[in-house]
């Protein structure tokens, strides 16, 4: 593929085979995304590949916690309150999604089954922690930096044969992951991929979210309009 082809056609997954994806294929995808720019080289990223055992430990304990009541613990801030357009989009893809799972909006057990798959990963075979150096925690630059590199990360594995979803309920409890996954605790824990090949029969990942036009996403200024003779 080349990169049109990539961005284009890259979409979320959110169900994957149960085929085993090869620490080669992943090692291409990881040499590829570490190419992602960073604020003057830094590279401040590292990332934790799970996989087997240690990841359904992070998925029983992460979803136990959750249907026991516990409240989130994420080493990374929240996300907020979405309002105005922003809350518009979120919505508007849960729309997409509950249509295509035949998800009615009264129906309070598929939904709580949809999320739940989002606390266990998505039940995908590899799950990739993005972590970044504590040290930097109290500036904005390396989590824009890790933002890159996820970027990268989903493309490339996309260019690879494999599907991802970047997912932050993988990471409800930054305590547990750390555990299982055997991070220190001088890096913070700021989001996982789901990754995978994906499930062709699975209908949500047939859904292409919407994206906001050039002319309302970028404002050029000080190009001159082209006058037609």
């Amino acid at each position: 593929m080349n990169y049109e082809e990539v961005v284009f056609g890259r979409r979320s997954i959110r169900a994957f085979q149960k085929k085993p994806v090869p620490r080669s294929v992943i090692e291409e995808v990881v040499a590829l995304a570490v190419r992602a720019p960073s604020s003057m080289n830094t590279q401040p990223w590292h990332l934790h590949v799970l996989t087997g055992e240690p990841l359904d430990r992070i998925r029983a304990d992460n979803t136990e916690r959750m249907l026991n009541g516990v409240p989130p613990a994420k080493d990374s801030r929240d996300i907020g309150n979405y309002q105005g357009g922003h809350r518009q989009r979120q919505v508007e893809i849960a729309v997409q999604l509950f249509e295509a799972m035949g998800i009615a909006r009264d129906d309070k057990e598929k939904r709580q089954d949809w999320i739940l798959r989002g606390f266990r990963q998505f039940d995908a075979p590899i799950s990739i922690v993005v972590t970044y150096d504590r040290v930097l925690r109290d500036g904005d630059i390396a989590q824009f930096d890790c933002g890159a590199l996820v970027n990268g990360l989903v493309n490339a594995a996309w260019a690879n044969g494999l599907g991802c979803v970047v997912n932050s309920q993988g990471i409800m409890h930054s305590s547990v992951v750390r555990e299982h996954a055997g991070i220190p605790d001088d890096q913070v824990v700021m989001i996982c991929v789901a990754m995978g090949y994906p499930d062709e029969e699975f209908p949500a990942n047939a859904v292409v979210s919407k994206r906001r036009p050039v002319d309302e996403v970028a404002n050029f200024v000080g190009f001159e309009e082209t006058v037609s003779s």
